[in-house]
């Protein structure tokens, strides 16, 4: 055969080949899932994350016609189940769900390296709930808002101090963006977890603490606390009469805790797509709506893109945090 006839074969030679290699992945891709999911969870059962997922699972699982099964893998700050999760195989037979801790915030936190890399080893697949912290102080503390908080602060630099689940912990870095967005001098004490941090601001030990509404809201009915202001940047639907800290004074001002689901990365577009869309489906039900407004979150469910932009801005928001703040993990 004659080379012109060869050059006037060959781009078809290679579009045939090539849809010879592709189709044994399109037919993976229509043919998931075939076997139960697992699904990897950083955190203990009946941690939020592990409440989280769990009010998702039956939905997601009708949809998507196979069971999901939680795969809990607690330590290190998150850092286990999430370095598990992006060395899974990219098939769509293992999900993370995760909050912000072991993918936004630890990374800016540690010094030694982490075992994976956020933006390159997962697929955010999309955004289940936001819950947004509120400030809440002593009812002792002569402040009735935040612009009086303020003020407060400003007239007696170092004299507040607020308390934390621990060093590097959301609520701790929520602290920090307060202070540096409104030129305050309030110090930070760290406890080992929130409940007994709560405990000393409902006790007048301590001032004030950003928490998550669900464990506080006894103590808020009964008086023990004021709540100042939600973190959010819209008002919350179980609190709607709660200014945002945004809109009283410290404009653009969000600390929130997440839940997002993601994928390791190669997992194929087609099963991202198709997770995504039960996903949302099964958040945008009024029962499911219902529920995660009883516990003090908000109801998102979004796009793949959206979720993705939304998960560079949390990384770059906490880096500034870190670095001005010198924020360092115990």
């Amino acid at each position: 055969m004659k080379k012109s006839g060869m050059k006037k074969m060959m781009p078809g030679l290679w579009s045939a080949l090539a849809l010879m290699l592709l189709a044994p992945l399109a037919g993976a891709a229509q043919a998931w899932p075939d076997k139960p999911i697992r699904v990897v969870l950083a955190v203990p059962a009946g941690a939020t994350p592990d409440v989280t997922a769990r009010l998702v699972f039956p939905g997601l699982s009708q949809q998507l016609g196979q069971q999901l099964v939680a795969d809990n893998r607690a330590g290190g700050g998150g850092i286990i189940g999430a370095e598990i999760a992006s060395q899974a195989a990219p098939d769509g037979y293992t999900l993370f769900i995760s909050s912000p801790g072991a993918l936004t915030i630890l990374p800016h936190l540690r010094k030694a390296p982490l075992p994976y890399d956020t933006l390159r080893d997962f697929a955010p697949i999309s955004l289940i709930s936001i819950g947004p912290f509120v400030l809440m102080v002593h009812p002792s503390l002569p402040a009735k808002n935040i612009g009086e908080l303020i003020a407060l602060a400003k007239a007696q630099p170092g004299k507040l101090n607020y308390a934390s689940a621990g060093n590097g912990v959301a609520n701790h870095l929520a602290g920090e963006l307060f202070k540096q967005m409104t030129g305050t001098n309030i110090v930070h004490v760290p406890y080992k977890g929130a409940p007994q941090a709560v405990i000393d601001v409902v006790g007048g030990h301590m001032n004030m603490m950003f928490n998550s509404i669900s464990p506080i809201v006894g103590h808020i009915k009964a008086g023990r606390v004021r709540v100042l202001g939600i973190a959010s940047l819209q008002r919350s639907p179980q609190m709607p009469e709660l200014p945002t800290i945004s809109e009283s004074g410290v404009p653009g001002f969000e600390a929130v805790n997440w839940f997002g689901m993601f994928a390791p990365a190669k997992t194929p577009k087609a099963i991202i797509n198709r997770v995504n869309a039960a996903l949302v489906k099964t958040i945008k039900t009024p029962e499911l709506q219902a529920q995660f407004v009883s516990l003090g979150a908000d109801p998102v469910g979004s796009s793949v893109e959206d979720f993705a932009a939304f998960v560079r801005r949390d990384m770059e928001k906490y880096a500034k945090i870190v670095k001005i703040s010198g924020a360092k993990i115990d």
